[in-house]
């Protein structure tokens, strides 16, 4: 069984390249999905990973397949459906960032129940990463994620909990309401600050991860962009700043980080070592166009940081 399971919605991504002076708008095919992000992100990072989901009986969800397995993700327990395509998103850019536009609406994943969550798999992993996205698709996705944390709290699998809020999905109270319930059985817990406002009211990040640990949490990322990441524990608070790289694209710089982190959690680094290595991932994460092609390998995340 994988060491780490991702669970959650895979989707086909377009991905808007930088004008080529025609007028025209063009856009590179890729792969996205916040936790099939981070199980390739830790599978590139050398952890045993896999992937729980399910994907349409169409083209795109044979892309995922193919993918999964050139990236070493263990993927045998994906389920497939005829009456369902697999989801879509449009990334875009301009002098605000990147902004996605999502075609997902009764998509394979979003019909997924807790019927169909499968238990062994989960019993026999070290870590289960479930995010917000994961909840907010659909109802029946959310109680499947819900019976999957029950599952693998009541067989002592680590849970990893990325609040990854959409709130195009779904209204700010119920988002809060969901992705507080399951970040207070997290183990560990990898807010983004931006998300974490909007969840909390709140605004420094001190006080923000006070909230996550109150809640229940041995462990809080707090990703802060630009100004790095919070690593905070009942007991101590270390912030690791950034990386200076010529960033053009953030898409999938939270999952890398998820991934890159769990990877080296579950080697045996401690949380402060392995975030540090996953603020590298990120950071070098951003250097190309789309969710997986930039993720980075090891060799490369160790050269980041030697150069300090």
């Amino acid at each position: 069984m994988p060491d780490i399971i991702g669970l959650g919605e895979p989707m086909l991504e377009l991905n808007q390249l930088p004008p080529d002076g025609s007028g025209r708008s063009l856009y590179l095919e890729g792969h996205g999905g916040d936790t099939s992000n981070a199980a390739i992100a830790a599978a590139r990072q050398g952890a045993s990973a896999g992937y729980l989901t399910a994907i349409g009986q169409d083209r795109p969800g044979d892309s995922f397949l193919a993918l999964w397995q050139r990236e070493g993700v263990e993927a045998r327990h994906v389920l497939r459906r005829a009456e369902a395509p697999t989801g879509l998103y449009i990334v875009t850019h301009d002098k605000d960032g990147h902004h996605f536009t999502f075609y997902r609406k009764g998509s394979a994943a979003s019909l997924l129940t807790p019927a169909e969550i499968p238990e062994e798999a989960i019993r026999g992993a070290r870590v289960l990463h479930v995010s917000g996205i994961s909840q907010a698709i659909s109802p029946s996705a959310c109680d499947a994620v819900f019976h999957a944390i029950a599952v693998a709290k009541a067989a002592g699998v680590t849970l990893s909990y990325d609040s990854n809020l959409r709130l195009g999905l779904w209204p700010a109270a119920r988002a809060a309401a969901v992705i507080h319930a399951a970040i207070a059985q997290a183990d560990i817990a990898l807010p983004s600050l931006d998300d974490a406002r909007a969840l909390t009211g709140l605004e420094a990040p001190d006080a923000v991860a006070d909230f996550y640990l109150r809640l229940g949490c041995r462990l809080v990322l707090l990703k802060c962009g630009s100004e790095g990441v919070v690593v905070a524990t009942p007991a101590r608070r270390t912030r690791i700043p950034p990386h200076k790289v010529k960033a053009v694209d953030a898409t999938g710089a939270g999952d890398t980080f998820a991934g890159a982190f769990l990877a080296r959690w579950v080697a045996g680094d401690a949380p402060e070592e392995a975030a540090r290595y996953a603020n590298a991932a990120a950071a070098l994460s951003t250097t190309g166009y789309g969710a997986i092609a930039p993720i980075p390998r090891r060799e490369q995340v160790l050269e980041l940081l030697r150069q300090g």
